[in-house]
């Protein structure tokens, strides 16, 4: 039996800051049917976190990026979400969770330190 390593994206929104409040409180709570389909498609570990002036950064891990994202956007729930949520954000062209900005990695804990503790291969 094969172990899938999760892929862990990361991505940036950024908010109007005269709807920030409104934002917040849309999230406080979020649709009980649209959490259903978030985890519905994979994504798990999935946080949003909010910065000064709107700087919206969102985490999450799935086995299955690709997947996840044909998910949600074959998904009823997810397009009505998604419609009433693009008016919060500046510079969005399409769907909020199909067009954010993907951050790159550049630092990962547990794999480094995997890494650094993996026995040596010997040279051939």
């Amino acid at each position: 039996m094969t172990s899938v390593t999760p892929q862990r994206v990361c991505f940036q929104l950024q908010v109007k800051p005269e709807l920030l409040d409104e934002y917040i409180a849309r999230h406080t709570p979020v649709w009980p049917e649209m959490l259903a389909e978030i985890a519905a498609s994979g994504r798990r570990n999935y946080s949003l976190f909010l910065g000064e002036g709107g700087r919206l950064i969102g985490y999450y891990e799935t086995d299955d990026v690709q997947a996840a994202q044909a998910y949600l956007a074959g998904s009823e729930v997810a397009a009505r979400w998604e419609a009433e949520m693009g008016r919060f954000f500046v510079g969005l062209d399409g769907r909020p969770d199909q067009a954010a900005t993907p951050l790159t990695e550049v630092f990962n804990l547990h794999d480094q330190l995997a890494a650094a503790n993996a026995p040596a291969t010997p040279a051939t």
